[in-house]
């Protein structure tokens, strides 16, 4: 059933310009997550708009682990 899947593991993430970008294993962009760290420089709504670099990072990572962690046999 492996063969049949759509977007084959492992999934990585990798950093770029403005974002983290997760990737399937023959290189398929699967999703881009954003982030703004110039909040400093933007007007007090453009700062709740954008995710931080952390967070961004953080919910990239999650996505990426989603193959492995289905992956698992119950409990």
């Amino acid at each position: 059933m492996d063969n049949l899947r759509r977007f084959p593991p492992p999934w990585s993430m990798e950093e770029g310009e403005g974002g983290f970008t997760v990737r399937d294993a023959s290189g398929f962009r699967l999703l881009t997550v954003l982030h703004h760290d110039d909040a400093h420089g933007c007007s007090y709504q453009c700062a709740n708009d954008y995710l931080s670099r952390d967070e961004a990072r953080r919910i990239a990572s999650a996505i990426a682990r989603l193959p492995e962690l289905l992956r698992r046999p119950p409990y």
